[in-house]
């Protein structure tokens, strides 16, 4: 098998460049990756991509870090992983964030805490005919991973996932987030969000971690209980239970 990484060296400009916004890509569908993870993903040996990914760090796309462990931690250095930079996603991003963050910043002015919230949870309910269907159709088991696929149609690179024992549950990741650099401003978007989840999936969920608070990937934990019975409300706010810290 020939790897990009060894192109001829007319091509080597080109290619690489290639390569590591496939690297840069591979890590924004995935979350934070190990360079062993990335070498599979993308097909290029481990020392292909850590060339790459040291390239990446220098430019500022993205950085090292320890990963982080839910649950009980096993003996030994926890692996390193890669994840993008503010920098990194922005160039993944049309970002109209000062647009958005001015527009919510003038809604809290003038309608206080209690306007932005409300905004907040319609933003929310407009989306919800789509993402109820899409939650509907799954079978009771499978309905985060049903969730997962709609934010993942709507750019939030979503998987969900066995959460790690002793949890029973499952946990839904979103690897991008097209309002983080918005939501660290704001968190009630976030915390609208999880009422959403909450809502359509019939349970209580909490959420982990938050691509807006500087962690690698948005993680909610699902448990893992008896389906509830189907909802016929239109609104997302008219029957989730009381807001999350995002």
């Amino acid at each position: 098998m020939k790897y990009v990484g060894e192109a001829p060296q007319e091509e080597l400009a080109t290619g690489e460049r290639s390569t590591r916004n496939r690297v840069a890509r591979s890590i924004l569908d995935h979350g934070p990756s190990t360079a062993a993870d990335l070498a599979k993903r993308v097909g290029l040996t481990q020392a292909a991509v850590r060339r790459h990914l040291d390239a990446l760090v220098s430019d500022d796309v993205v950085e090292a870090r320890e990963q982080r462990v839910y649950g009980a931690r096993t003996r030994g250095r926890p692996a390193k992983v890669f994840a993008l930079t503010d920098c990194g996603r922005d160039a993944f991003d049309q970002s109209y964030d000062k647009l958005a963050v001015d527009a919510l910043r003038w809604i809290a002015d003038s309608g206080g805490d209690e306007a932005l919230v409300a905004f907040a949870r319609a933003r929310m309910a407009s989306q919800w005919e789509t993402y109820r269907a899409a939650v509907d159709a799954a079978e009771p088991e499978a309905r985060a991973e049903a969730l997962a696929g709609a934010l993942s149609a709507d750019g939030y690179a979503a998987t969900a996932r066995s959460a790690p024992a002793p949890q029973q549950g499952e946990q839904l990741c979103q690897h991008h987030c097209p309002v983080a650099h918005v939501a660290e401003q704001f968190p009630q978007l976030c915390e609208a969000e999880t009422e959403f989840f909450s809502s359509l999936l019939g349970t209580h969920v909490q959420r982990l971690a938050t691509l807006a608070h500087g962690d690698g990937v948005c993680t909610t934990f699902v448990p893992r209980s008896s389906p509830a019975a189907p909802q016929t409300t239109t609104s997302a706010s008219a029957s989730t239970p009381g807001r999350n810290p995002a």
